[in-house]
């Protein structure tokens, strides 16, 4: 009788864990069993005595006169390159400040008749295995500073092989720039193009610099929170999940706004969050789902107010992030030195359409889209029908930091109405590079008015505005127990960051880009 053989479990496993591999992806699995077979662990102990950076040696290493200071020196990093020359090589080693260049000798790392950790250890690495590297700092014949190594030590090998990228006196070539793979394998993109970080050092600058401006003043900084019951705060369409315990719909914060100010109510009269906020909405080069924005609420002030503290603090983080109020973009050159153009938001469509709607209704607004051909839905009211004109006709124009003041009461449900302009609400968006990249008001503290426009906003969503505020009974209690006058803003910090950084799209100041799934 013949008995059917069946693979074991180990073994099927193994088998759908190689099948899809590359031969290079192979070869190093190869490798990684004859380092195993040697009793060599290729992930040792986490904890290895790093006593320098390859930045420290570049900066500090004078040769013969403080060479005694660099004679035992170890690090740890990523080999990028080999040349290997017989008997001895040079390698390039890549930690988190930078690139040095590293010199093996086979009679140094193997002083006796076993040569196993040259020939069998050494020159089986890979281009991207972590190692460190004890020794002295030296400089070769021609005047690159290096380190000799007396010791190595294989601390993670890498089982899949990097892009090549081609270095050569101080120039790229093949530099890879495939953001479909720079997104989705970020931590490859880091590795292979370590001009990215400085994107996200310059990132985390521009955070700490404008912490440090709202804590000098004597902002406080607080925490709210993310799942959310009502999504308010912002006309936007919020992203849904369910609460099992409680059997309730919940959101993911659209806006932290209702609850800062919640908190005005209660005493503070200054208070600030970077908030990752959540739109279900379209992605673009400055649009992603998941994205940050900086809010603060400040007691007894107005967007006047607002507007002065806004140029000052972006003066300053242009300073601390580049050192200069001016910074590059698409070689364009944009100042944030204040103070900044002010125009309201009428005048803006008036001078860039030749239509002057601050007299018209509904209709007379949907009439100037027509004739300006832009496409509209029953379901827009006023408001929208208005920031439709401005977003298409004007909003691109303004490279130079500018602000849009006074808008239309339409268009700000949560705005305090303007003291001497009847229509219009104490509000300010400002743009920079033709972007929004901050949204600020005089709040309204009015419950009964407040009330009134979230009444508005019911409306316009049965008119299928599926962006149009829900209402939040909670914070029109709050605000019933008295909010003092209040000025609040909004920045956007990707966009903030894309300026600061010249980046072209907002994937390349987020370290993890929402993408689609891979098949």
């Amino acid at each position: 009788m013949n008995f059917l053989v069946l693979p074991t479990f180990a073994a099927i496993s193994e088998n759908m864990s190689t099948q899809h591999l590359s031969e290079q992806e192979l070869i190093r699995r190869e490798k990684l069993s004859e380092l195993q077979k040697l009793g060599i662990d290729p992930y040792p102990a986490p904890l290895y005595p790093v006593n320098i950076t390859s930045r420290e040696i570049r900066e500090k290493y004078l040769g013969d006169e403080n060479k005694n200071e660099f004679a035992d020196v170890c690090l740890a990093g990523r080999i990028m390159g080999v040349r290997d020359m017989g008997k001895a090589s040079f390698a390039i080693l890549q930690d988190h400040l930078g690139k040095i260049q590293i010199y093996v000798r086979r009679d140094d790392i193997a002083p006796t008749d076993d040569k196993m950790m040259y020939d069998q250890v050494w020159k089986t690495l890979d281009i991207g295995d972590i190692i460190g590297v004890k020794g002295y700092v030296f400089t070769t014949k021609t005047g690159e500073t290096s380190v000799h190594v007396k010791e190595f030590t294989l601390l993670s090998k890498s089982l899949k092989p990097l892009p090549v990228v081609k270095e050569k006196e101080g120039e790229t070539f093949d530099a890879v720039t495939d953001p479909e793979f720079r997104y989705r394998q970020r931590y490859a993109d880091l590795i292979i193009n370590p001009e990215v970080k400085e994107t996200f050092l310059k990132r985390s600058k521009l955070i700490n610099s404008i912490k440090s401006f709202l804590n000098e003043r004597g902002a406080i900084e607080v925490d709210t929170p993310v799942l959310q019951s009502i999504p308010g705060g912002a006309s936007a369409k919020p992203f849904t999940t369910h609460h099992n315990a409680l059997d309730i719909p919940m959101y993911l914060r659209i806006a932290n706004e209702l609850f800062l100010k919640r908190l005005i109510v209660g005493g503070f009269d200054w208070v600030y969050e970077f908030s990752r906020n959540f739109r279900n909405e379209g992605m673009d080069r400055t649009h992603n789902p998941e994205f940050t924005v900086l809010e603060f609420y400040t007691a007894y002030k107005d967007y006047l107010w607002m507007m002065d503290t806004t140029e000052q603090l972006l003066e300053r983080s242009a300073m601390d992030v580049n050192g200069t109020t001016e910074t590059i973009v698409d070689g364009k050159i944009i100042s944030f030195k204040a103070p900044f153009k002010r125009i309201s938001m009428y005048d803006s469509i008036k001078e860039h359409t030749g239509f002057d709607i601050s007299e018209m209704d509904e209709d007379g607004i949907r009439d100037v889209c027509k004739q300006l051909h832009l496409p509209t839905e029953k379901s827009m009211g006023k408001g929208k029908l208005i920031d439709l004109i401005f977003g298409e006709k004007c909003e691109h124009t303004y490279i130079q930091p500018t602000f849009i003041i006074d808008y239309p009461i339409e268009m700000s449900p949560l705005t305090k109405k303007h003291r001497s302009k009847a229509g219009l609400v104490e509000r300010f968006e400002l743009m920079a590079n033709g972007k929004e990249i901050a949204n600020a008001y005089s709040e309204l503290n009015d419950p009964i008015d407040q009330r009134e426009r979230f009444e508005e906003q019911i409306a316009l969503m049965e008119r299928g505005d599926d962006e149009a505020m829900f209402i939040d009974h909670d914070f029109l209690r709050a605000l019933e127990y008295g909010m003092p006058p209040t000025a609040g803003i909004g920045f956007g910090i990707d966009r903030i960051c894309m300026l600061l950084t010249n980046q072209p799209s907002i994937q390349d100041v987020l370290l993890f880009p929402m993408m689609r799934p891979e098949n």
